[in-house]
């Protein structure tokens, strides 16, 4: 396989337009002199949805911080000092759509980690004075907060689950790949009855989030989490399988729930809109697809789970409007069985494996599968995802996408844990600050799958000087001398300077 470039070392949009094109990535860029900085510039228009419960709400640009976790609340799921930090530096972000901060759990055994955050009776507070430490801290770096819409993402882990660390799956369905993962079996598998009572759960969380002052909940069905994986129940009986309707019957239910209780507090759908087959490394650490008969088809994707199929995501899409939802956030797959395609990285995660094509044709498929829908349900708003990978080339590529109607808002994910105000910048029109723009290390899932609180180790200078940062380059070194090679193949020896944990990185 022909070795993967760093895009960190294409400098110039030129190299980067003609890079795209080497590799086969449909990639649409458009240069400063063209569109750029100031009242023509598409990022900085701002845009309506609409719900049916709550009405419209104005958002006052077009970027978008996406939830970040940092496996750092506490026992109890209430808000650190860690969390807070994170918050606050979302809202110096200049982004005026927050969705949801971060997953919060809304039952404690349905957190995917020991120290996510739970909404309860006793942890509500701290979740408000959480937002309004966002909107303060966004009211005194950008003058105001007029068109600032913030959000709270509820979920379930369902298979995910590890509330006390060690794997505790609630699935949707039996799966002959992903239940040997988490030692699940069709025991596991929640019955109807324990759904009924789940969407209750769903329904108070978010009238606690209404009265805690969040605009909108995220009702999250994405990255292989429990909503998601009912989407691809097909051979689930009863209510909550089957068809299409049976798979969507939870949030039907939901919905509705929330409509009755706070019928001011608008709804938004993270969905994993595209998926593929579980992958796992091959001979060479390359992901490869998991081969296992009886595999189910997944919801976003062929039968054979090779490809992208859109038929089911755009009947789903209509209910969702027929619903008065107004706000879906695009994204794919799932970060525990095909990362690449959900987050596209140079250097995979520690229980991942190394990228097996070039990540900018997984930057190329949220693209194209953004703009798809976005063009066919022109009543919804629709947040893309996939752009912290394109690192210098975000702002040509996003305001390409605007310019073209591929999306209605930018999402920034990794980018936020980085260099936060990067949206601040790109629309005052000021150079990025090359040193913070993230460059897909993966230390900020390597560390929480060891034990480690979540944060951009390589780039930001608060989690630089913590302790864990040397006990993450002790296990990373380890990784790379076990597997004999990085992320793009080359050898540990020869390429040692590309390393994530060798400082000279954090320097560009």
């Amino acid at each position: 396989m022909t070795r993967i470039a760093q895009i960190k070392k294409i400098t110039d949009l030129d190299t980067f337009v003609a890079h795209c094109a080497s590799v086969g990535a449909a990639i649409p860029t458009v240069a400063a002199d063209q569109i750029g900085p100031g009242p023509d510039d598409p990022l900085a228009t701002p845009f309506t949805f609409t719900d049916a419960g709550a009405g419209s709400f104005t958002v006052g640009n077009r970027f978008c911080v996406l939830p970040m976790e940092g496996w750092d609340g506490s026992t109890e799921g209430a808000p650190t000092d860690l969390v807070r930090r994170r918050w606050e530096r979302f809202g110096q972000s200049g982004a005026k759509l927050v969705w949801g901060g971060e997953a919060v759990a809304v039952d404690p055994v349905a957190r995917a980690n020991p120290h996510q955050l739970v909404i309860g009776a006793g942890t509500v507070d701290a979740i408000a004075d959480l937002r309004d430490h966002l909107v303060a801290t966004h009211h005194a770096t950008s003058g105001s907060t007029d068109g600032l819409v913030v959000g709270l993402q509820l979920t379930h882990s369902g298979r995910w689950s590890r509330p006390l660390g060690e794997p505790a799956p609630l699935t949707a369905h039996t799966h002959p790949a992903l239940d040997a993962k988490v030692g699940a079996t069709a025991e596991n598998v929640l019955s109807d009855d324990d759904l009924d009572v789940l969407v209750d759960r769903f329904v108070d969380a978010a009238a606690l989030a209404a009265d805690a002052g969040f605009d909108f909940v995220d009702v999250k069905h994405c990255h292989g989490y429990l909503l998601h994986e009912l989407l691809g129940a097909r051979g689930r009986a009863g209510r909550y399988g089957g068809d299409l309707d049976g798979r969507a019957h939870f949030l039907a239910r939901v919905i509705e729930g929330i409509r009755a209780r706070r019928p001011s507090l608008a709804i938004g759908v993270r969905l994993s809109a595209f998926d593929l087959a579980p992958f796992a490394p091959g001979p060479d650490n390359r992901g490869a697809p998991v081969e296992a008969a009886g595999m189910p088809t997944p919801f976003g994707g062929s039968a054979d789970g090779s490809s992208v199929d859109l038929t089911e995501v755009h009947a789903f899409v209509d209910r969702l409007r027929d619903w008065g939802v107004g706000l879906v956030c695009v994204t794919g797959g799932s970060p525990y069985y095909n990362p690449h395609i959900q987050r596209p990285a140079y250097f995979p995660p520690s229980d991942g494996y190394a990228p097996p094509n070039d990540p900018l044709i997984d930057v190329a498929r949220h693209l194209a599968v953004t703009a798809e829908l976005t063009h066919a349900h022109p009543d919804v708003a629709f947040v893309g995802s996939g752009y912290s990978y394109l690192q210098d080339f975000v702002a040509p590529v996003a305001r390409a996408v605007m310019a073209a109607g591929g999306a209605t808002s930018i999402g920034l994910g990794r980018m936020m844990l980085s260099y936060p105000e990067l949206p601040h910048d790109v629309l005052a029109g000021e150079a990025a600050d090359r040193r913070r723009i993230c460059r897909t290390f993966s230390d900020c899932t390597t560390a929480p799958r060891h034990g480690m609180v979540s944060g951009c180790y390589p780039l930001d200078a608060f989690y630089k000087q913590r302790p864990e940062r040397r006990d993450l380059a002790k296990i990373k070194k380890q990784i790379r001398s076990q597997l004999g090679v990085i992320a793009t193949g080359a050898t540990a020896s020869s390429d040692v300077s590309e390393s994530p944990i060798d400082p000279s990185d954090s320097q560009n």
